[in-house]
């Protein structure tokens, strides 16, 4: 009876402070809240990162140091516990922080702030909190920004590997520097998915080696998944993508053999593109060979034309160079004519198209 009597009495002490207020809210139905209800998600590499939180506005009141105490902790938002989530560990300041879901709040001051991440998150407000409970505590500097009516959350600098949550309230803006070891989340995430339907076909296995290749990293796992998606089905593919992971390891015939593997089973387009990665690379002799290859292999295909008039303007030899793509131009699909017949008006004005 007591609890009860206690509780009903909490629930008009929050009418009164509604009315008071001049807005209608209730603790018990589902009625709108002043200070009104957000969640941001916010993904970095592959971890998820979500704040729950509510959104109290200024209304005119002098916010730090007066509505929110300095040097007292402070729920960081409005009504329940500010919440946030990551679906993976990171690093908050510096300071490793595990996966899970956290209560948000904040001890507020002048020149420095400290930000706590509580394990109890199922809260309202920071009413209950305890220090025993901190999952970490980091300090941080608060900084000047512009005039935010409502209390908000952004992710600022989003790299791949961090970002910044920042608290932004009145003229006070609080960031907090997230770390998210992406290439180690990564790759264990990779040992996962490639333990299912993935693993029976080339493309997961081709895939998950070209991550680690873009990204210069774990080349040593990259050739283990490069190997089973051959094992599944080899093709132009995944014999490039197996090369290349040998030439970064700096295993130079290997990667030529694999590399020539790739070749001779390579479409006309294929090699065109490959020519084209070597253009891009600064690789112009090699690039040329291979563009004179694809048109031994494959006379009558369109665009080996435009492969070789590539080659003719690289060196200097615009006569040819619009011949060729002109051939190119009258065999090439309706939706790639256009296109080439422009890339003609620039050889015959003696444009380098190679640029």
């Amino acid at each position: 009876m007591y609890r009860r009597s206690l509780f009903a009495a909490l629930l008009l002490a929050a009418a009164a402070l509604s009315v008071s207020a001049g807005f209608a809210q209730s603790f018990v139905l589902d009625l709108p809240r002043q200070s009104q209800h957000a969640v941001l998600t916010q993904r970095v590499g592959i971890t998820d990162i979500t704040v729950n939180y509510h959104r109290p506005l200024v209304n005119g009141r002098k916010v730090w140091g007066t509505l929110v105490p300095y040097g007292q902790v402070w729920r960081a938002g409005a009504n329940e516990n500010t919440t946030i989530q990551f679906k993976d560990a990171v690093t908050v300041e510096g300071q490793s922080l595990p996966a899970g879901t956290y209560g948000l709040h904040m001890i507020p001051g002048e020149n420095e702030w400290t930000v706590i991440f509580s394990k109890n998150y199922t809260s309202w407000g920071s009413f209950t909190y305890k220090e025993s409970e901190d999952a970490v505590r980091v300090k941080v500097k608060p900084q000047a920004t512009d005039m935010h009516e409502a209390l908000t959350y952004d992710f600022d600098d989003v790299k791949p590997d961090a970002t910044v949550l920042t608290l932004r309230w009145e003229k006070v803006a609080v960031p907090v520097k997230i770390g998210v070891n992406t290439h180690e989340i990564v790759a264990a995430s990779l040992q996962n998915q490639l333990r299912g339907l993935a693993q029976y076909t080339w493309i997961g296995g081709d895939e998950a080696a070209n991550y680690f290749l873009a990204e210069k990293y774990g080349y040593d796992e990259a050739l283990k998944y490069s190997d089973a998606s051959i094992k599944n089905e080899e093709r132009y593919d995944n014999l490039m993508t197996k090369s290349q992971l040998l030439d970064a390891e700096g295993k130079k015939d290997d990667a030529t053999t694999a590399r020539n593997k790739a070749l001779g089973m390579a479409n006309a387009i294929q090699m065109h593109t490959y020519a084209r990665q070597l253009q891009g690379q600064g690789k112009q002799a090699e690039a040329f060979q291979i563009f004179q290859q694809n048109a031994r292999k494959n006379p009558d295909q369109w665009i080996i034309h435009v492969g070789l008039a590539r080659m003719y303007c690289g060196q200097g030899d615009f006569t040819k160079a619009v011949q060729e793509m002109n051939l190119a131009s009258v065999g090439a699909p309706d939706g790639q004519k256009q296109p080439l017949q422009a890339m003609v008006k620039r050889l015959e004005a003696k444009e380098d198209i190679n640029k």
